[in-house]
């Protein structure tokens, strides 16, 4: 679904339930100010509810954000803060779902026009919460790398490239804004939120007490325990993201990849006397490069057209080993059934340094003759000691339990019956997966890639995968893994 669409199912809701109740009601006073009302809070349970869908995508977003307002106040005279976003960081999953419930509430207060001055005032603060958020995204755009975002003075050209973080989530994975464009959405919603803080007396009110007040409540508690059932108890609901049930992974990334390659390219030569440009397709200019001198002309960046299909986290998509050895292709192209055990955490306690003794025996041959035979003789020429400091990873308990009372028998089911089994967990240093592959005792491959990447194949933490010549059938959270019989049955027939 695009933007434009979803906006303009919003306003025809907004209109139809702007006219049934000023007919029902025989009230026609304000109803500029009453459809904004329901168009406002039709939009926030909209976007609310696809948040809702996936809390961990928001709260992930949000990681992303404090990250960054982290770097950016440090060395400013806001540094004080700086402290503050490692804190709210820890806390994004509990922030995340703070938000969405908020956002769903009050696109309820102002359909059912409940709490009229508290919600004009909630939904101010929230709108430009979110300005802020967006604006940060784009206007990131003109700041070189290496430059902080308060040097105004060092700001350039808008760079694409530039920004900190690519996308604000406002629809998380429902719809994809270009950050120019949710910023453009926030400002405009600015208008309508600074409106209700003078006009909220002529919100509409649908029911008659206490009925608004009790489907607020009930919103909150439904949305609360949605948003739980799909942080901790199983995987969305709605699966929006790239890597869903169903897609040719194999097949999708060449073909992302095919359409990058052939990205139109626009040549951009800008004349050093007059300042006039000329632009032309790359294969224009290769027969008539010599009719521009650089002594002439000044060659800009080529300017890149839009790829033929969208592009998406599946061309991001490769794993490799702790060596660097890559496994993209290994993946994508093995034909039969493979399980994919993801962890994009590692849950771990620290670890404990011990020092090491170890003995290097350097031996060497002798040859004795004897009046019947020539024997060889072994002694020890030289005995090296070296000491060297291990360390013993302290894993989470719980974290291990996964492993070993549901996903090690599954995965062993499995590759008993000839499927492929390999673990694919963030980056993360070689020591440290060794200690978890004996941990574990890890019979199949362990491999690695990007944590962002893994947090969009799935949301479990470890969670499991299950493929066939290169095309994803399911996917599990791991408190609703079944056993090996029940998916054999169910997906391999």
């Amino acid at each position: 679904m695009s933007l434009t669409y979803l906006v303009l199912l919003i306003v025809t809701i907004a209109l139809v339930l702007t006219l049934t109740t000023t007919t029902l009601q025989r009230n026609t006073r304000h109803w500029p100010i009453k459809f904004l009302q329901f168009f406002c809070g039709s939009l926030f349970l909209v976007s609310g509810f696809v948040k809702a869908v996936d809390p961990l995508g928001t709260a992930f977003k949000m990681e992303q954000y404090f990250a960054e307002f982290e770097t950016t106040f440090s060395g400013t005279w806001f540094s004080f803060l700086s402290p503050l976003f490692p804190a709210l960081s820890s806390q994004s999953v509990w922030f995340s779902i703070f938000m969405i419930v908020l956002e769903l509430a009050l696109g309820a207060m102002l359909l059912l026009g409940v709490w009229r001055k508290f919600t004009a005032w909630a939904f101010f603060l929230v709108i430009l919460f979110f300005t802020v958020l967006t604006g940060f995204t784009y206007l990131t755009g003109y700041v070189p790398s290496g430059v902080n975002f308060f040097a105004f003075g060092e700001w350039g050209a808008f760079e694409k490239s530039n920004m900190r973080v690519t996308d604000c989530g406002c629809f998380g994975d429902f719809i994809k804004l270009e950050p120019k464009v949710s910023f453009l959405k926030d400002v405009v919603l600015l208008l309508p939120a600074i409106l209700f803080l003078f006009y909220h007396q002529s919100f509409q009110r649908i029911f008659n007490p206490p009925w608004p007040k009790a489907l607020t409540w009930t919103m909150v508690v439904v949305s609360l325990m949605f948003c739980f059932r799909n942080v901790w108890w199983n995987e969305p609901l709605i699966d929006f993201r790239p890597f869903r049930a169903g897609v040719d992974l194999r097949g999708q990334k060449a073909a992302e990849a095919d359409a990058l390659a052939s990205v139109p390219m626009t040549m951009v030569m800008k004349n050093k006397a007059d300042g006039s440009e000329v632009r032309m397709s790359q294969d224009e200019y290769m027969k008539v490069f010599k009719d521009y001198p650089k002594e002439e002309w000044e060659y800009l960046e080529p300017i890149k057209g839009e790829p033929a299909i969208p592009i998406t986290k599946i061309n991001d998509f490769e794993i490799s080993d702790s060596e660097g050895n890559d496994y993209t292709n290994d993946i994508l192209d093995e034909e039969g059934v493979q399980f994919l055990v993801i962890s994009y955490s590692l849950k771990d306690d620290g670890y404990q340094e011990s020092t090491i003794t170890v003995q290097d025996t350097i031996w060497a041959s002798d040859t004795l003759q004897t009046a019947d035979s020539i024997q060889i003789v072994r002694r020890i020429e030289q005995i090296n000691r070296d000491t060297r400091v291990e360390k013993d990873y302290q894993w989470t308990p719980a974290w291990l339990d996964i492993f070993r009372k549901k996903i090690t028998p599954l995965v062993e089911a499995a590759s008993g019956d000839g499927a492929t089994v390999r673990m694919i967990t963030k980056y993360a240093e070689p020591e440290k997966l060794k200690d978890l592959k004996d941990e574990l005792t890890w019979d199949h491959e362990m491999l690695q890639a990007d944590d962002i990447l893994l947090k969009t194949i799935i949301r479990s933490n470890p969670g499991v995968v299950l493929m066939k010549d290169g095309k994803i059938l399911a996917k599990w959270h791991h408190r609703q893994l079944p056993a090996y019989q029940e998916i054999k049955s169910a997906h391999l027939p």
